[in-house]
């Protein structure tokens, strides 16, 4: 239960979070929020106009968390474009073990404010995307990768993460987290080799 001392906004995020994390999205309800945030149900509209308003909220807060983890793998420190691209993507793999249900309502679920492609991701309106393709951009500027559509090729890596994501999920795989993750980073470079120049 989130600590009674926060500004209320934060403690209705945060109860929100985790019913959604704990039981999914059809667990976040305001009545459900407010009770566990510890105030009355009509506190929250002064905040959030509505349940979608305050999911969307919660899923805007969750993608820019992710972009954390990706940045937290310290991508950045390597040199070799298709080792940055294999690091940066097990942020991916980190953040989706890490908060199953999150993700699964992130990335999985239909929702109406969702990102598309073609026109949200080439407008740079994807904070988790957006560096995926910039990292594949400059692989193909230094001639490491052949040269295609960065953002097709970064949405193709991010679909073959999702893909062992759903799979791990469903119980597909007989590996511990340690075993998925470097299955995950093996498949990944099969397909950049595929890629190289």
């Amino acid at each position: 239960m989130p600590a009674a001392g926060k500004p209320t906004i934060e403690r209705i995020s945060e109860a929100a979070l985790e019913l959604l994390e704990r039981a999914g999205p059809d667990a976040v309800t305001m009545r459900a929020v407010a009770a566990a945030a510890g105030i009355t149900p009509m506190a929250i509209y002064y905040h959030f106009r509505n349940r979608d308003a305050l999911l969307k909220s919660l899923t805007e807060n969750e993608f820019l968390k992710l972009r954390e983890a990706i940045e937290e793998t310290g991508w950045h420190q390597l040199e070799a474009p298709f080792d940055r691209l294999v690091r940066m993507m097990e942020g991916y793999f980190l953040y989706a073990l890490a908060h199953p249900r999150l993700y699964d309502y992130v990335f999985s679920k239909p929702r109406k404010d969702a990102r598309q492609f073609p026109e949200d991701f080439r407008a740079r309106r994807s904070p988790t995307l957006t560096p995926i393709a910039d990292c594949v951009a400059e692989a193909m500027r230094c001639g490491a990768m052949r040269q295609d559509d960065e953002w097709e090729i970064a949405l193709q890596l991010w679909a073959l993460a999702h893909g062992y994501v759903a799979l791990y999920s469903a119980g597909r795989f007989a590996l511990s987290e340690e075993g998925f993750l470097e299955l995950g980073s093996r498949s990944l470079r099969r397909v950049l080799d595929g890629l190289a120049t």
